[in-house]
């Protein structure tokens, strides 16, 4: 009777956890079929009273009784008004790509919507080594926005701005830049492998058929000619010299063709071609700026669909009970 009386009780549970799990099953496929809404939202964080708190925390450990009880009764004189500056802090770390910017162009619109040109800053700390061409010229653009607006634009460079990088970083009133961060490498790189000889050597045809004397000048499997390498070449050049003239434009104080030669420099010594103005982390021009200004960290967060959310959870649930109910199962088989 005992053993019958347990496996009812399993029984029991384990049609329980069933029903459960189709209920969400229906609900996640209900919520799947509902119209889509935006895909995304902006976060935004206040980095002043993480600051303040990261401060009040370290005096609470560090400071004796009396010194915190004077600190603590000095605070509480202080009133909570904040600075009526404001400072806009996005992150960018861009890929290849540069997908990146379709946040980017978010983070910037909704900045845009409530800053005061005549009290408010932005600071955009950029991490990229570059990438394409059309995505870059892109994220410069957006940055070309706030500029547009009359915001002050400061860029911070920890790690590396270099080609695409740089070029979003130029469009700055300021730039800024970590001792060792590297910066430069205004130039252009093209190129792709070719496999033609391969092919030929293993008896493979490629055919390939193209309306306008270039749509095709370099290709992977066909036999490339003097003038295919010639129309390239001439098209990566006119890029570079579109490139040289963006970063002329907005930063007309630097020897462009000193500096417009591919290399890369660390920031100690591309502050003597101007290509920086200020050695600094952005650590430091936070703190800096948290004098003045109350901070906002502004990001856009793409919500991820209710069927992702709970796909991983569920699965990590239905492993666990699997395993649960199998070894419920042996311990009832074996009382």
């Amino acid at each position: 009777m005992a053993f019958l009386f347990e496996y009812g009780l399993f029984l029991a549970k384990a049609v329980t956890i069933v029903i459960a799990i189709g209920a969400i099953i229906v609900l996640i496929v209900g919520a799947s079929q509902k119209p889509k809404s935006k895909s995304g939202e902006i976060e935004v964080k206040d980095l002043s009273s993480q600051l303040a708190e990261t401060k009040e925390e370290f005096l609470q450990q560090t400071l004796d009784k009396k010194a915190l009880k004077a600190h603590l009764k000095e605070n509480k004189k202080k009133t909570d008004e904040k600075p009526e500056k404001q400072a806009f802090v996005i992150d960018f770390s861009g890929s290849i790509d540069a997908h990146e910017v379709a946040s980017l162009r978010e983070e910037i619109t909704a900045i845009l919507t409530i800053a005061n040109k005549d009290k408010d800053q932005v600071l955009v700390n950029v991490e990229s080594g570059g990438g394409v061409v059309h995505g870059y010229g892109l994220a410069a653009s957006q940055l070309i926005r706030l500029k547009q607006a009359g915001l002050p634009l400061t860029i911070s460079v920890d790690k590396v701005a270099a080609s695409g990088g740089y070029m979003m970083a130029c469009v700055a009133d300021k730039i800024v830049a970590a001792p060792f961060a590297i910066v430069g490498s205004i130039g252009v790189l093209a190129q792709i492998p070719n496999f033609n000889k391969i092919l030929k050597k293993n008896d493979v045809d490629f055919e390939q058929i193209t309306a306008g004397e270039y749509k095709r000048t370099l290709t992977m499997f066909g036999e490339n000619t003097d003038q295919g390498r010639d129309k390239f070449k001439s098209e990566v050049e006119h890029t570079h010299t579109l490139f040289k003239q963006f970063v002329s434009e907005h930063r007309p104080s630097l020897d462009i063709d000193k500096v417009a030669t591919g290399e890369h420099w660390f920031a100690t010594h591309a502050k003597e071609f101007d290509l920086v103005d200020e050695i600094k982390t952005s650590d430091d021009l936070l703190l800096e700026l948290n004098e003045t200004h109350q901070l906002f960290s502004v990001k856009y967060k793409t919500k991820k669909a209710l069927a992702e959310r709970f796909g991983l959870g569920l699965s990590i649930v239905a492993e666990k009970l699997g395993i649960k109910l199998l070894s419920q199962l042996q311990t009832n088989t074996y009382k």
